[in-house]
């Protein structure tokens, strides 16, 4: 790190600290490292000649609000969780964290080489209201968390060999979201460096969605742009690299570009022997976009991966993926990272989609936002279809603060950067232009804004299909679903319904010609949706909210025990601040609803939950999002002899029960919800079911009384990552008995180290309402697991993780960074 000090001599001293510079010629390079940030208002930071030396130093991205409270009040606040609302606090809607206003500054020179460049800064995301100043002068104000943004900065830059200060404010106040968003700049920054003749990846398009046989029609879409005062001649080359680096196919074009001017540039061509992109085989071509001057030099270079498949949707057949009927095992999920707050590091993006994968989902909605670019390129590599969403609101608003102000003046704006920016990428299906929204149905106003919202997608890609995610009318009590929602869909191609299966029929008589899917939809009501799904053509999928659990929203899905004339709550208070409806939860573990959304797809034959006996005088209230109180455990300690609800869930006709090789008995298996329930007296031992067919026994599942705690577990997704710190490893801390048994009883803390070249960015576990555990060092297990997230530092070599806990030998783990 190179520090330089400034003295100025005119009755004040100002220290100046200048951060490692970034000086570098290629053409994106990150921009991620060496920031100053300060948490609070303050004055004058946007000026270049502000003393910032008492900043904090952090490297991008980054989510203040997942940090803790800088003062801890006892009983007020725990880490990053306050009960206070004066500093952008949303209370449940947010997880109970604090958003408030934040300032960054950043210091880079430009090299020789860069001389004549055009220099742009392009933001994935910052949250919110953001605003961006070079070297003093404001440039860019973006409104709109959730939006890329790019800003040509050159005019504004100091000649070469002089530094250049970049500060950005970004501000998080009020009640501006229904769940957490995180605060600060929480996904990448780049700095891109180009001649003045030159091109964009968001205004290259390469349409490869046409087969001819056994080859592609594509249709590549550039545009080529000249900021010289001359004019200029130029050879356009495009180059074509099969999925496995070959060089398929070649053009050029020669261009004559007016000075200060642009040409629009359109080429047809076919692919032979295409290789398509599939779910199961997510193929990926590369297209290669390049300038040169008449000398025969490079002007500019860009790679486009694409993916080659059709798509269609018809109440016929569904949705058709390369000429094949495919129903959408969805699940929605929000932006976050769980542990790490709103910060996009490629890696969690990866797994994520990894995740989803792993536990049957061919889809998700991206709800209800743009999402990260390394999100989507992990759900082109590793195939994972997308629903990909820009709005929660139009004109009215949901919360006071929410995006609804900027919505008339900013939507098209918005929109078109979220389809230009990601309409490369094959995984995405459809384009949603809203969820839940209030106007959905209005005449002509909501008719309007949604004609307009669809017009602005098919300017920019006439390929996909567009939908939106319409709710029944809690909202406005004068309309009637089956009289007044044909308006929601009358604009898009594609109808998505939340929480309204129980209408997919009906409509389907009415309107036959719609393709419907559940938009959103309970995880208890997953077999009345999917069964539907089965059964009817016109119905493509469904999607649960949620496929992963997220912060805020806090307690949106759970189990209570009320008394008669107690009231539910759509929400829980403090202490919760995780959601906790979804199927995966925040150490990557499934809950109950995952394993039955396994017999429902067909990934799994028998699995078996149990819950204990609910108090007297009580009962127990599912929330719509929640699922009742079962786990996958025979650990009933102090519930000896009392009778417990066994939940067997299967598809066959019928399911035996034992009890330590005892026959509890047999049943017939609902074939509405695959479920056949039991009342077992407790006892130790091994509890198994077995799926019975023509009197003949099959597939089981157990669940086995566990032994004491014996050891601690240490698991890594990858004992190898790159020494790069987009790269992590997820090591799962597990206490089990001597046979290697997870104790799902146990709750004992643990204590994490981390030497070597990286650290622990985030550890805990995975409850709902342990705000103790939450990011802490020192966490208790949560059902017998826990987790810590390592990242590397950059620099190759041994990670070691230690994790202890009291009676127990220390666990360790060695990762390598490479």
């Amino acid at each position: 790190m190179k520090n330089i000090f400034f003295t100025f001599l005119s009755g004040v001293f100002f220290a100046f600290i200048f951060n490692a510079q970034t000086i570098a010629s290629e053409r994106k390079s990150s921009f991620n490292e060496d920031w100053r940030f300060h948490l609070g208002s303050t004055s004058n930071a946007e000026q270049p000649l502000f003393n910032d030396s008492k900043w904090r130093k952090l490297d991008l991205p980054h989510d203040w609000s997942i940090e803790p409270v800088p003062i801890q009040r006892e009983g007020i606040t725990i880490g990053p969780f306050s009960k206070m609302t004066e500093s952008g606090a949303g209370g449940a809607d947010t997880g109970q964290t604090l958003g408030g206003e934040g300032w960054y500054r950043k210091m880079f020179t430009l090299s020789e080489e860069d001389e004549g460049k055009i220099i742009s800064l392009y933001f994935e995301g910052v949250y919110n209201q953001t605003e961006v100043w070079v070297n003093g002068t404001k440039v860019k104000y973006n409104p709109y968390g959730y939006t890329s943004f790019k800003i040509d900065i050159t005019d504004y830059c100091n000649s070469i060999g002089k530094s250049n200060i970049i500060a950005v404010k970004a501000v998080n106040v009020g009640e501006n979201s229904r769940w957490y968003s995180g605060s600060g700049i929480y996904r990448h920054v780049w700095l891109i460096k180009t001649n003045k003749l030159h091109l964009d990846e968001w205004d290259t398009y390469v349409d490869a969605s046409e087969l001819k046989g056994k080859a592609a029609g594509i249709k590549l879409q550039t545009i080529v742009f000249n900021a010289s005062t001359k004019t200029s001649d130029t050879q356009l080359n495009i180059k074509i690299y099969s999925p496995e680096g070959k060089e398929v196919y070649s053009t050029f074009r020669n261009i004559n570009v007016d000075a200060s001017g642009q040409v629009p540039v359109s080429l047809n061509f076919d692919v032979k022997k295409a290789e398509l992109w599939s779910v199961e085989s997510p193929k990926l071509y590369k297209a290669e976009v390049s300038l040169r001057f008449l000398d025969g030099s490079e002007a500019d270079k860009i790679t486009i991966p694409f993916g080659i498949r059709t798509i269609e949707f018809n109440a016929t057949k569904g949705f058709i993926l390369n000429g094949k009927s495919v129903k959408l095992k969805g699940g929605c999920i929000h932006h976050d990272n769980g542990l790490l707050g709103a910060v996009a590091i490629n890696r969690a993006e990866e797994r994520k989609v990894e995740l989803l994968k792993a536990n049957g989902y061919n889809a998700v909605r991206c709800a209800h936002n743009q999402v990260s670019e390394a999100f989507l390129e992990a759900c082109d590599n590793l195939g994972l279809l997308v629903v990909h969403e820009t709005f929660d609101q139009w004109q009215e608003a949901k919360r006071a603060q929410d995006y609804h102000q900027f919505f008339d003046e900013w939507s098209d704006k918005d929109l078109a950067a979220s389809v230009r920016r990601d309409r490369n990428h094959p995984s995405i299906i459809m384009w949603s232009i809203g969820n839940e929204i209030a106007q959905r149905a209005d005449d002509p106003q909501g008719q309007d804004i949604a004609k307009r919202l669809v017009n602005t997608v098919k300017k920019y890609d006439n390929s996909r299909y567009t939908t939106v995610g319409a709710n029944d009318f809690w909202d406005r009590r004068h309309f009637k679903w089956d009289n007044d929602i044909y308006r929601a869909f009358n604009n898009v191609d594609v109808a998505g319904y939340n929480y309204m299966w129980q209408k997919y029929e009906s409509d389907h008589v009415s309107y036959p010609d719609r393709v419907i899917y559940g938009s959103e939809s309970f995880p208890k009501e997953a077999a009345q949706n999917w069964n539907l799904v089965e059964k009817y053509p016109a119905i493509i999928g469904d999607f649960v909210w949620t496929a992963i659990d997220y912060l805020g929203e806090a307690g949106l899905g759970h189990a209570l025990e009320l008394e008669p004339g107690e009231r539910d709550s759509q929400f829980m208070g403090w202490p919760w601040y995780n959601a906790w409806c979804g199927d995966i939860d925040f150490c990557g573990n499934k809950k109950i609803q995952s394993y039955y959304r396994d017999i429902l797809w067909r990934e799994r034959d028998i699995t078996l939950a149990v819950s204990p006996p609910v108090t007297e005088g009580k009962k127990e209230v599912v929330n719509g999002w929640g699922w009742t109180d079962e786990l996958l455990s025979w650990n009933w300690k102090g519930l000896e002899g009392k009778q417990m609800r066994v939940n067997v869930y299967s598809r066959a006709p019928k399911v035996k029960l034992y009890l330590n090789d005892r026959l509890i008995g047999e049943k017939k298996v609902s074939q509405d919800n695959y479920t056949a329930s039991f009342s077992v007296a407790y006892e130790p031992g091994v509890l198994r079911a077995v799926n019975v067919f023509k009197n003949k026994e099959k597939a089981s599942a157990e669940l086995r009384t566990t032994g004491q705690a014996a050891a601690i577990r240490l698991t890594a997704d990858r004992e190898s990552i790159k020494a790069d710190k987009n790269d992590l490893s997820y090591v799962k801390i597990d206490i089990v008995d001597k046979d290697g048994n997870i104790i799902p009883d146990t709750n004992i803390a643990v204590g994490i180290k981390c030497e070597g070249k990286g650290s622990v960015i985030a550890s805990g576990n995975a409850a709902p309402d342990d705000m103790k555990s939450f990011r802490s060092l020192n966490p208790n297990v949560f059902r017998g697991r826990a987790i810590a997230i390592v990242q590397p530092n950059g620099k190759a070599g041994e990670i070691k993780l230690t994790v202890s806990a009291e009676g127990l030998d220390d666990s360790t783990i060695i990762i390598q960074s490479n």
